[in-house]
């Protein structure tokens, strides 16, 4: 089996285990902190400016986050490996569209996009393969679109819980590269960094929490 088709399964399986767990244990938007929902907001106003184009949020889970842009005015859609994931998101926000995929091939066209939303979604990735998903990222980014990447960061660590939300095993792995290093990967995939946030561990958390802004060149070096 390939690293790639590994890895998707254990994240597929894993979260089909801890779906129903996970929709309720996992914070809604409007109990985060005041930074990340003001990173969010602005993430959103970014995509408005830029041309209002459609909005994928990928890994989405059961959809929160993804209505919670929709409440901005986006026309916002949610991708996930798991397909229970998507039954829970479904049924919470009937208002909306959700679907089975994985980010290392996106059934989105070209160039579509006006947003990208990775928000504590690209963890389970093994290092070696995000340079894959951050070219999807671009490649289906409009020129101007925006994309956001947020999750917890560290320095290289590779972490193998047993057992996730409410003690379901699980055989995912996660790993935490340093900011610095996902945003010169988001360079090097053509997107243009513009923000750069670094949030210190809340309480009885070990790992910062890194946001990326970034956006698809309109025009020239990496534009075309």
């Amino acid at each position: 089996m390939t690293l790639e088709a590994s890895y998707l399964t254990a994240v597929r399986e894993s979260y089909d285990t801890v779906a129903a767990d996970y929709a309720e244990q996992v914070k809604r938007p409007t109990q985060l902190d005041p930074l990340s929902r003001a990173l969010l907001a602005a993430f959103a106003e970014a995509v408005q400016e830029g041309g209002d184009g459609p909005v994928a949020d990928l890994g989405c889970g059961p959809g929160f986050v993804t209505a919670h842009l929709a409440g901005f005015g986006l026309s916002v859609f949610g991708i996930d490996l798991s397909p229970r994931m998507v039954e829970q998101a479904r049924r919470a926000h009937p208002g909306l569209t959700f679907g089975v995929g994985s980010m290392t091939a996106l059934d989105i066209e070209d160039g579509t996009l006006g947003g990208v939303l990775a928000y504590y979604s690209t963890h389970h990735t093994p290092p070696e393969l995000l340079p894959r998903i951050y070219a999807e990222f671009r490649r289906t980014l409009a020129p101007g679109g925006c994309l956001m990447l947020a999750g917890h960061v560290g320095d290289g660590e590779r972490l193998r819980p047993a057992q996730a939300y409410g003690g379901h095993p699980v055989s995912y792995e996660s790993y935490l590269q340093p900011a610095d290093r996902l945003a010169e990967l988001l360079g090097e995939a053509g997107l243009e960094v513009t923000a750069r946030v670094v949030q210190e561990p809340e309480a009885g958390r070990k790992w910062p929490i890194a946001t990326l802004l970034a956006r698809r060149p309109a025009s020239g070096v990496g534009g075309k």
